[in-house]
Order: structure tokens, then C-alpha cells, then sequence
């Protein structure tokens, strides 16, 4: 039984690209945003800088645009943050009650003027 060539070589390279997943290194925040600086300080090229941290020129581009954004969005005003859980569950039970008390008083409105206009009709 011989295998043909082509299907060693296609599964070789999806060991190979299994491996490089499993093996990717991941970054932390903190990380990128150093890479980041040190890239716009400009002491080294980023060529450099990238072949010093392993990465590849691309991601160091990606990261340096997100950042960039980031900062200008948080500069031109965009200061909203994202509520904590305690707090959106205390904002979703006080509305519920605004909407419960809304509910009885608009009930009691409409008692109240259909008893004003009924009282003033011809019973027969």
C-alpha cells in the first residue's frame, strides 16, 4: 500500500498548522500597547521592533490602528462605559416599578372618567 505524495504532504502541513495555533503566543493588553509606544516613540524602526517581539509588521499596523481609534474616540467625548451588573439589575427593578406605578395610575384615570361622564347621562 503506497500512499500518494500529495496526501502526506497535506497532512504534514495541517500538523504543522494545528501546531503553530496551539504554540500561537497571545498578548496581553498591557503588551500591546507597550509594542505600541515603543513603535510611535520611533527609536527603532518597526521593523525592527517587530523581528525584537516576534510578530509580524501587519499586527503590529492592526494594534497601532485600534489604538490610535481608542484614543481618539476617548477624546473627542465618546465617555460612555459600560454599566456594572449590580447596577443595571437596580435600574431594570426601579423601571419596572415606574412602569407598574404608570400601569395603576392611568387604570385609576380611566375609572375615574368614566364615572365623571356617567354620572351625567339620562338612566333609563
Amino acid at each position: 500500500m503506497t500512499k500518494k505524495p500529495g496526501q502526506s504532504k497535506a497532512s504534514a502541513d495541517k500538523l504543522v498548522k494545528s501546531i503553530r495555533r496551539k504554540t500561537r503566543q497571545t498578548y496581553s493588553s498591557e503588551e500591546k500597547i507597550r509594542i505600541v509606544l515603543a513603535g510611535l516613540r520611533g527609536e527603532e524602526s518597526i521593523l525592527a521592533l517587530c523581528c525584537r517581539e516576534g510578530i509580524a509588521e501587519s499586527l503590529y499596523y492592526s494594534w497601532s490602528k485600534e489604538f490610535l481609534e481608542a484614543g481618539k474616540r476617548r477624546l473627542s467625548g465618546d465617555t460612555a462605559r459600560q454599566a456594572t451588573s449590580p447596577e443595571v439589575k437596580d435600574l431594570r427593578s426601579e423601571s419596572l416599578a415606574l412602569k407598574e406605578c404608570v400601569a395603576d395610575l392611568t387604570l385609576e384615570n380611566r375609572l375615574l372618567k368614566k364615572s365623571m361622564t356617567g354620572s351625567g347621562e339620562y338612566e333609563e
